[in-house]
């Protein structure tokens, strides 16, 4: 963890007329008035933003949350984070390294016990402003990576796992679904685990990270152990053929309509399976989903199924096997 720094006895910080308010700030730190401590670090706040001095009053800030946070005053640490997200809200491109600031409101976050309710306030803004550095309103990857890690400490485990989802890093996302499938789920849930990641995943686009999630997961799950078919459960043989699709770009719908019926037994253990192959089929498929009528196997499913898996086949072993 970074050294805490403080401001308050650096050269050439106080200037126009805030010496005076850093050195009540010092003496209420001193004395442990906090609340009056928490009012000077608020008054500095609008003058420098006042002035434009976005990088003065962002060291500060960061500053008081850390000394706040070290005395347990969670609630004004919080609040001099949410100034932080302010700034640099204010302060927009002219902001430099804004990596290092998401570091910094995460640790801040870090700092503050999970049951306080002004942490959830903070992360959610620093969430939010962390997605406009990319366009994206489910907030940057890093600060999504950066927030489940916190939460793997802390063990919460199903937040965490929400969280590493969006991070676009498949190889931590797949060892963190193992740790949770490991230790919260049955044995019958191993492949519902990862199911509902990667097609969140490819549902955003996010195809890299998907087939690292799933190679990873399927790789290092000791109930697995593997990442080629046949997979003892159909629903990994499904997700495996579908990232082969998506993969090669094939937008054939009939494929990927045929895929999902044929292993549409083992799609409805989970309701919200649904909701993401209708993206899938959009985004990738030139369609919406798969009907539910009855389809036979076409012959462009099978002939891609066979190009896919010509070596477990010589072997004689059946794909179709698995979906019974």
């Amino acid at each position: 963890e970074p050294q805490e720094k403080s401001l308050l006895s650096k050269p050439g910080v106080s200037n126009r007329g805030v010496s005076r308010v850093l050195g009540k700030l010092r003496s209420s730190v001193e004395s442990k008035n906090f609340y009056e401590a928490h009012q000077m670090y608020r008054t500095l706040y609008f003058r420098y933003v006042s002035q434009g001095k976005y990088g003065d009053v962002l060291e500060l800030l960061y500053d008081g949350s850390l000394t706040m946070l070290k005395h347990e005053q969670y609630s004004s640490g919080a609040d001099l984070g949410l100034l932080i997200i302010q700034t640099l809200e204010k302060a927009g491109s002219s902001i430099e390294a804004p990596e290092q600031w998401m570091k910094r409101l995460a640790e801040l976050v870090g700092k503050i016990k999970p049951t306080v309710v002004d942490r959830e306030t903070l992360l959610d803004r620093a969430m939010k402003w962390s997605g406009s550095l990319v366009s994206s309103p489910t907030g940057h990857p890093l600060m999504h990576k950066l927030f489940a890690q916190i939460l793997y400490r802390e063990g919460d485990l199903t937040l965490a796992r929400r969280h590493v989802a969006l991070a676009k890093d498949g190889v931590s996302c797949g060892l963190l679904l193992i740790e949770i499938s490991r230790g919260k789920g049955f044995a019958g849930e191993v492949d519902l685990f990862v199911a509902h990641i990667v097609l969140q995943q490819l549902a955003l686009k996010e195809v890299g990270t998907a087939a690292g999630t799933f190679t990873t997961y399927c790789k290092f799950h000791p109930s697995i152990a593997r990442t080629e078919p046949p997979f003892a459960m159909p629903l990994l043989n499904f997700l495996h053929f579908l990232l082969q699709l998506v993969e090669q770009n094939n937008r054939v719908y009939e494929t990927f309509r045929t895929l999902c019926e044929l292993y549409k037994p083992s799609l409805e253990r989970d309701p919200s399976y649904e909701k993401y192959l209708q993206k899938i089929g959009t985004k990738f498929f030139d369609g919406s989903w798969y009907d539910t009528r009855h389809i036979a196997f076409s012959q462009l499913l099978q002939h891609f199924l066979l190009d896919l898996e010509e070596d477990d086949l010589e072997e004689g072993t059946s794909m179709y096997g698995d979906v019974d």
